[in-house]
């Protein structure tokens, strides 16, 4: 009978080290094939300053880094070790950096639905690989419907102003509580790891928070 242990990942889906970390825990999954994991996605706004229309790329890097010399390169070892977990990354295609408060609320209906992994991976596909303007609701409802969503009643959704404080709440609560970089990962609500680690040492986590449950 596989060990069942509940797996909780902080994250943004502008953040390409939590697409990277998702790949390298899907790995370190692949790693113990006598788990069976439960993952939950989980609010973070790594940028809050962006207003909610989203900016412009070029805008935000100028803000956040000052040149390209402080960025590229930063682009350039992503990117490569993107390749090596299986992700395209394309920085040059992005000209857009949203808000994420409602690619948020979308992960949280997603998780309702039992399609948070699907969904999310779409997001980090659409934005990271295709460059599209996760502040565009059709591109949101895109990715949704291609990870099982209702197409119709996620437009809807996203024209309202359903889980809107919610979600803020959420990711608030995420940074009050101590998380100030993401991914963060959370395995059976005891043991944490930061940063997207190697697919060893996330095995490993799983490993230690399995035998402090059994020692519990």
């Amino acid at each position: 009978m596989p060990k069942q242990i509940l797996i909780d990942v902080v994250s943004d889906v502008v953040c390409p080290w939590c697409y990277l970390g998702k790949r390298r825990l899907e790995a370190a999954l692949k790693l113990r094939p006598d788990i069976e994991a439960e993952v939950h996605w989980r609010p973070y706004f790594l940028n809050p300053q962006v207003p909610r229309e989203g900016m412009a790329r070029t805008d935000y890097l100028s803000r956040k880094f000052g040149s390209d010399e402080r960025f590229r390169p930063a682009h350039e070892r992503l990117s490569k070790l993107g390749k090596e977990e299986g992700v395209e990354f394309h920085f040059e295609k992005i000209k857009r950096q949203p808000n994420t408060l409602d690619v948020h609320r979308l992960i949280g209906w997603a998780e309702e639905a039992g399609k948070g992994s699907a969904v999310v991976e779409n997001l980090f596909a659409a934005f990271f690989t295709n460059g599209e303007d996760l502040t565009d609701s059709e591109v949101l409802v895109k990715a949704a419907a291609a990870g099982g969503m209702d197409a119709e009643q996620v437009r809807r959704d996203l024209a309202s102003d359903r889980d809107v404080q919610f979600t803020q709440r959420a990711a608030g609560s995420a940074a009050d509580g101590g998380i100030s970089g993401v991914p963060f990962f959370i395995f059976n609500s005891r043991f944490a790891v930061a940063g997207a680690q190697t697919p060893d040492m996330l095995a490993q986590a799983m490993d230690q928070a399995l035998a402090a449950d059994e020692a519990a």
